[in-house]
């Protein structure tokens, strides 16, 4: 493997066109803030950032607690709107959406993916990958084929009918994934994906995700952004690595 390379990356580095979606562009951001305010303290938890990923890839973003990591992400996801600057998600500006727009952008262009899971517990796994498939209001009769679909591509074909409080930490951020990807999105955001598991198993999570990123069985490759805590296994699947500190990148490896 050739040694990381090391980029500070401006906006003035980045030779966009004020296009979006252009260059291949599936998620851009043009000197995006988030601040908000604590008491008396100004915080800033997204401070000018401005970033571009290519459809396909897979990024990983770095950093200590705080860095402004996961309020990227939420802004990015349409959770939470900007202080200032734009975002754009495959050439449509988060800003300019409605909250119903915004919605809609959730479900069917995006998957998501939490550290904690996020499964309602009374509902079986299949029916917890069925919810996004009743949000997209498809059909009641072709969501059990989709949900078992998805539940057979991340490895639990045979646990549809089980609950998450029966299954590992492993096999419950494995119907996550499955319930992210159940309507096919084009780009998969993951919250510290392995945050709650062992290594061994936050191996397989990471491996399962790749391969969604690089499927081999001919489907298109999603767009990845995942914010980890774990540089190892950032090195080791993703394409590049953005390091977060105070709100700014600090740093851009190509791997």
């Amino acid at each position: 493997m050739t040694e990381p390379k090391t980029e500070q990356r401006t906006a003035a580095k980045t030779g966009w066109t004020r296009n979006p979606g252009a260059n291949g562009a599936a998620v851009r951001t043009d000197e995006l803030t988030r601040h908000y305010h604590l008491g008396s303290s100004l915080i800033r938890a997204v401070d000018g950032i401005t970033l571009e990923v290519q459809a396909g890839e897979f990024v990983a973003l770095l950093g200590a607690s705080g860095s402004g990591k996961s309020s990227l992400l939420n802004l990015l996801a349409g959770l939470d709107r900007p202080t200032s600057g734009a975002i754009f998600v495959l050439g449509r500006e988060l800003g300019c959406m409605t909250s119903l727009e915004l919605s809609r952008h959730r479900n069917q262009t995006i998957g998501i993916v939490f550290q904690s899971f996020n499964l309602l517990p009374r509902m079986t796994v299949t029916e917890n990958v069925e919810l996004p498939l009743r949000l997209a209001e498809v059909p009641r009769v072709s969501r059990p084929s989709r949900a078992k679909e998805a539940l057979e591509r991340v490895g639990l074909g045979e646990r549809v009918a089980h609950r998450p409080g029966e299954l590992s930490g492993g096999e419950q951020q494995r119907v996550a994934i499955a319930r992210a990807m159940v309507n096919r999105p084009r780009i998969l955001l993951a919250d510290e994906p392995t945050g709650n598991l062992d290594s061994n198993t936050g191996e397989e999570i990471l491996r399962l995700i790749s391969g969604i990123n690089r499927p081999s069985n001919g489907e298109e490759p999603a767009t990845v952004l995942m914010v980890t805590h774990e540089r190892a296994l950032a090195e080791r699947y993703a394409g590049r690595i953005v390091t977060l500190a105070d709100g700014r990148i600090e740093r851009i490896e190509q791997r």
